[in-house]
């Protein structure tokens, strides 16, 4: 595989020095549905060297419409070992592991285990607030991602900034179990994830550090506050 073709239109805005850097990274996504699938296809296709996902179900009809790494074809089998499949076919190179599992406070600390970078795809709130203590005390950065409807948050948290926490406080439920989401909301919320992933990987521009973007597509109304 020719790199310097592969690589040809992320030039103007990644080097091929910063590309090696990339290519040096571990990230660890958790979960591979909606926001999950898109971030890891993302991912693979910047070059990130190092790809650790997390997931403990099967694809069904009702992922369809939104999850980029369902089809057809793949419905019953586990998410974890299509996201596999998808990383090899982008770019064999890249480094994967893939855990079917549910995450815990037992299991976490291993999954955290080497990692530069954690990217938040999953849908139960309890266990975000749960990976952002973790993060926090193991000194690793976390990007946030949740997504219902038409509306979607990115947040980066850096370890001692508990934004999850005082957030969503004594919330069980996100709004994605209410609204649902289309096909457009995860790809939208992933593809800021992504950038602000490779911001901090490449320690260039400036990231969603102490804030939280809240994004309302209906609306056409992007904001940020101060977390």
């Amino acid at each position: 595989m020719d790199y310097s073709k592969r690589y040809l239109k992320n030039k103007k805005l990644i080097s091929q020095k910063e590309q090696e850097v990339l290519k040096s990274k571990k990230v660890l996504v958790l979960g591979c549905g909606g926001l999950g699938g898109y971030i890891i296809e993302m991912l693979a296709r910047l070059g990130v060297g190092n790809l650790k996902v997390v997931d403990f179900d099967v694809f069904d009809e009702s992922n369809l419409n939104r999850q980029i790494l369902s089809d057809e074809k793949n419905l019953g089998l586990l998410k974890v070992d299509e996201a596999l499949k998808r990383v090899k076919t982008i770019n064999s190179d890249i480094k994967t592991e893939g855990f079917n599992l549910k995450i815990d406070g037992e299991n976490i600390e291993k999954l955290l285990t080497d990692i530069d970078l954690v990217v938040d795809a999953l849908d139960s709130i309890p266990l975000k607030i749960m990976v952002e203590e973790k993060c926090s005390r193991l000194g690793i950065t976390m990007v946030h991602g949740a997504i219902g409807g038409w509306v979607a948050q990115v947040a980066v948290i850096r370890p001692g900034n508990f934004i999850l926490k005082k957030m969503y406080g004594g919330i069980e439920k996100g709004i994605e179990a209410e609204l649902g989401n289309p096909s457009f909301t995860p790809a939208m919320a992933a593809s800021i994830q992504v950038s602000e992933s490779i911001k901090i990987l490449l320690n260039k521009g400036e990231s969603l550090e102490n804030q939280v973007l809240y994004i309302d597509l209906q609306n056409n109304t992007f904001s940020t506050f101060e977390a």
